[in-house]
């Protein structure tokens, strides 16, 4: 009896992988109409399978939407939404990060015997008070095994590459060492030649600003290359710092074999790739390959990955048994010269744009084979905070009652079992401000959608914020509206022409319905500890993660494939 109860569980368990890519915009998917970059693996998965077309982000940036998709909550609920100009955790030697108190999805999997691994990019945090308590690490928030980036690209991860954390202040700094040792010298030649007296006391003291503003300048953002592109492997430092050349084969290579040998029982993958991040990769096998230049090339690769991951499962004979999800954590970087490929289709917006659509909106594919339907499409809102409950639910476990979710279980919506989202209202926030809500009336297909303010674009009359690189959230880099700009996504989904009261026979009653929706969801948020202040986010020398002694932090790993070689 014991035995058929044990092969019960673990035929009806399903197996879970979820793969999402960073910074991709929804229309750089051939399924969701892009007809110059290849993704014939994503594409094969939404024929399949369940495409969504309305999958929403709940940031466009990469930790809160992260944060908000591991605990299925808004992030501020986890004080990851900023206040100031620091959206994002900029060091991983910072203290901020998700806190330990938060239950994420994987860890209520480990309590129904899943194996969970997360192969990639986490940018959650690592350390709170020393550098080796973990207290953000991924393996502190559920999965047990991790093998890729604790923290997330930036430029200065690339040889070569130009300052991309604080540039402004980094440039203030060396100035203010350049200054110092014009001063200091300055003072030593009078003092040599005797043109006047200066004292010592003055001249050390000169010296001492001069090395110590150097220092700040130097050791904390010169050496970012070091400090924050490592690659880990569970709580160890493998790499330091990643060759960027080889990590695309490591990836690949570390997710199939995590599900090699989880193959006999339940398991978890999140396979979080660093693509489609810049710096941009130039792998062999894939560049100059697209038709749409090095962006197109990267997008293509991380296709690439994503087969690999679904062949393995094939020949496992595990499709069956395997919940497959594919998304992007928010819309494209359009800012970025870079990656001049992305695109977010007819979105307005993008990465850090606050509410707009393209920053948030974003692919979502369910696929299942023998209990999802091939070829359907959905276009209900839907979050990704939505995939929390979804796998909770689905692997017979119990979600969390001491807190609330924002998410709501997909599986009776994905089977057709359901014809509406449970979402009525969301809520889009830029930072820690709510910046714009939709509301998708009962018996209507209209999905309404007003915008409190909006972020300036720079230079004028651009479609982003060229000038600072991301959109800012507070103060001037703002424009309030009152009374708020209105759309009807079902009809204008581009966000092109705002409703008023004489083109909009609800306009009223939809301000009245979102005003009040609004103030309901304000009532159920609790005032936690800021993530992402300063002090948490800037560079703490005794949390850096280190392979050898403080401060001489270097090592590398085996060298892995980097992809065919055609």
């Amino acid at each position: 009896m014991m035995t058929i109860r044990l092969f019960f569980y673990c035929e009806a368990t399903p197996n879970f992988v979820l793969m999402m890519v960073d910074d991709l915009g929804i229309g750089d998917v051939g399924c969701y109409g892009n007809d110059t970059v290849r993704t014939p693996n994503i594409d094969k998965l939404a024929r399949g399978g369940v495409k969504l077309t309305q999958h929403i982000a709940a940031a466009p940036l990469c930790t809160p939407s992260r944060t908000a998709f591991m605990t299925g909550r808004y992030p501020l609920r986890s004080g990851l939404g900023a206040k100031g100009r620091v959206q994002v955790i900029l060091f991983l030697a910072g203290s901020g990060g998700l806190p330990p108190n938060e239950t994420t999805f994987a860890k209520v999997l480990q309590t129904r015997g899943y194996a969970t691994g997360l192969v990639g990019k986490w940018h959650l945090g690592v350390n709170c008070e020393s550098r080796d308590d973990h207290c953000h690490h991924p393996n502190n928030h559920g999965f047990d095994y991790f093998y890729g980036l604790p923290f997330t690209l930036y430029d200065d991860c690339k040889p070569g590459g130009k300052p991309d954390i604080l540039g402004d202040v980094q440039g203030k700094l060396w100035h203010l060492s350049l200054v110092a040792a014009v001063a200091f010298l300055t003072l030593v030649s009078v003092r040599v030649t005797g043109l006047f007296e200066v004292g010592k006391k003055t001249i050390g003291a000169l010296a001492l600003l001069w090395l110590a503003s150097f220092s700040v300048w130097y050791v904390p953002f010169k050496l970012l290359g070091t400090w924050n592109c490592i690659l880990m492997r569970n709580r160890d430092v493998v790499e330091q710092p990643m060759n960027l050349e080889t990590l695309t084969g490591r990836l690949v290579s570390e997710a199939e074999r995590f599900v090699e040998r989880n193959q006999h029982k339940p398991f978890l993958l999140f396979l979080s790739l660093a693509h489609v991040h810049t710096p941009l990769f130039k792998s062999k096998g894939f560049a100059g390959k697209s038709r749409n230049g090095l962006y197109g090339d990267n997008v293509e690769e991380a296709d690439w990955m994503m087969g690999r991951v679904v062949d393995v499962i094939e020949k496992l004979n595990l499709s069956e048994r395997t919940l497959i999800y594919f998304t992007s954590d928010h819309g494209g970087h359009i800012e970025s010269s870079e990656a001049s490929g992305g695109w977010n289709g007819i979105y307005r917006g993008g990465k850090a744009m606050g509410g707009w659509e393209g920053g948030i909106r974003v692919p979502g594919i369910f696929h299942w084979p023998g209990r999802l339907p091939a070829g359907k499409v959905i276009e209900e809102p839907t979050s990704l905070m939505d995939v929390y409950p979804t796998l909770v639910n689905l692997a017979g476990g119990e979600l969390p009652k001491d807190r609330i979710l924002d998410g709501h279980d997909l599986l009776p919506l994905l089977e057709g079992r359901s014809r509406r989202s449970e979402h009525e209202f969301m809520f889009h926030y830029c930072g820690m401000y709510l910046n714009a809500a939709r509301w998708h009336p009962h018996n209507s297909n209209a999905i309404f959608k007003v915008h409190f303010f909006t972020p300036n674009f720079s230079p004028p009359g651009a479609g982003g914020c060229y000038e600072t690189k991301h959109c800012m959230c507070h103060g001037g880099y703002v424009t309030y509206h009152n009374p708020p700009l209105m759309f009807n996504l079902a009809e204008d989904p581009s966000e092109r022409t705002a409703l008023t009261a004489e083109t909009e026979p609800r306009y009223t009653e939809v301000l009245r319905q979102i005003s009040q929706a609004v103030e309901e969801h304000r009532k159920t948020l609790q005032p936690v500890p800021n993530q992402l202040s300063w002090g948490n986010v800037l560079w703490k020398p005794w949390l850096q993660p280190c392979c050898g002694t403080f401060p001489f932090c270097s090592c590398s790993e085996a060298r892995g494939s980097s992809g065919p070689a055609g």
